[in-house]
């Protein structure tokens, strides 16, 4: 096995969008991104990691990073990503993540909301990702400390565990328009509001139609309206989906927590399972589409668009399998003389 090599991408501007001022969002400030960033490298070490790409940001992540090393530590070879210009917006994410994968990456990290996770999975090709949250809605992230991912991430990129033990390629919904074509990891919204304005959807009022990869109850986000409905695990290959309207003119309504503190009615039409391969147009035209909760494609009128629930989504590692095959293993333990000993 030649050079060992995992990623970390950390989003600057996760977690500070228009819910912090609308509800009581968590805020993950630069200081926890940069040492969340510095205990997986310190993971990566314990695993016998050769080398740690970290994606470079104008928020102080990377600047942060750099200083540490700088005082020294028992981390692998660092290298910052620095071959592309900064732009401050999400092509910084897709830049590092294919540098990433051009380098040989075994898995990246991913440091971010829904948003910052969508990106990396655009880009990330067959690289397979954990994504820890930092951002404001986290439906797809995990919440889970970082030195045990960065555990888990060092020994599959270093060849300790199988990644086809400890991992799996999660469904994806594709829309396409006349111009682009995006995915989802969560949801996709369609709604009234001519522009996008603030990305975040905070407000379901305008909301018409909804669709979902997986739908469970304890969710958060437009995720957690299906989640009271019509569950639906991640290991489903199905999707949901829901047609929604006005609260006081559908026949079912649904108090969901679309964002950390701000519990809403949806106002529900319907529902049904959502196949893969099923392409379903869109009413959509003059409006906008939202991906996973951030409005992201306004379309003008007459303009059509399509969703597919599509199964060749990125692979993601199962961090809890992970740690399992390696206490199977015995990879993060020895045994001593005196255990030995003890042992006789």
């Amino acid at each position: 096995m030649g050079e060992t090599v995992a990623g970390i991408v950390a989003n600057p501007a996760s977690g500070r969008d228009i819910r912090r001022l609308v509800a009581q969002a968590s805020v993950f400030p630069t200081a926890e991104k940069a040492n969340m960033v510095q205990r997986l490298l310190a993971a990566f070490a314990v695993t016998g990691l050769d080398r740690a790409l970290v994606s470079t940001d104008l928020g102080g992540i990377s600047a942060a990073v750099l200083r540490a090393l700088g005082r020294g530590g028992t981390w692998p070879k660092v290298d910052f990503c620095d071959d592309d210009p900064l732009t401050g917006t999400a092509a910084d994410t897709t830049n590092a993540v294919r540098r990433m994968v051009e380098a040989g990456a075994g898995v990246i990290v991913v440091l971010g909301g829904d948003g910052t996770a969508r990106v990396a999975a655009a880009a990330c090709e067959d690289v397979p990702i954990i994504a820890l949250s930092t951002g404001t809605n986290n439906a797809f992230p995990q919440m889970r400390e970082a030195t045990v991912a960065g555990l888990a991430a060092g020994l599959i990129a270093t060849g300790q565990i199988d990644p086809d033990l400890v991992t799996h390629r999660v469904s994806v919904l594709e829309v396409v328009t006349k111009a682009r074509r995006e995915i989802a990891l969560v949801d996709v919204c369609v709604s009234l509001s001519k522009h996008i304005g603030a990305r975040a959807l905070w407000d379901p009022a305008t909301l018409t139609e909804l669709y979902c990869t997986f739908a469970e109850p304890d969710g958060i986000g437009l995720s957690s309206v299906p989640g009271q409905l019509c569950p639906s695990p991640r290991s489903s290959p199905d999707g949901v989906a829901l047609q929604l309207g006005p609260v006081g003119e559908t026949p079912y309504v649904v108090q969901a927590p679309i964002a950390p503190g701000l519990v809403r009615p949806v106002g529900v039409r319907g529902w049904g399972v959502l196949r893969p391969g099923v392409r379903v147009e869109l009413a959509a035209a003059g409006g906008v589409i939202a991906l996973d909760g951030e409005r992201e494609l306004e379309l003008k009128t007459g303009e059509s668009a399509f969703v597919e629930l599509k199964p060749d989504g990125p692979w993601c590692v199962d961090v809890r399998a992970a740690m399992a095959e390696a206490a199977r293993k015995g990879l993060l333990r020895t045994e001593t003389a005196h255990g030995k000993e003890r042992r006789r």
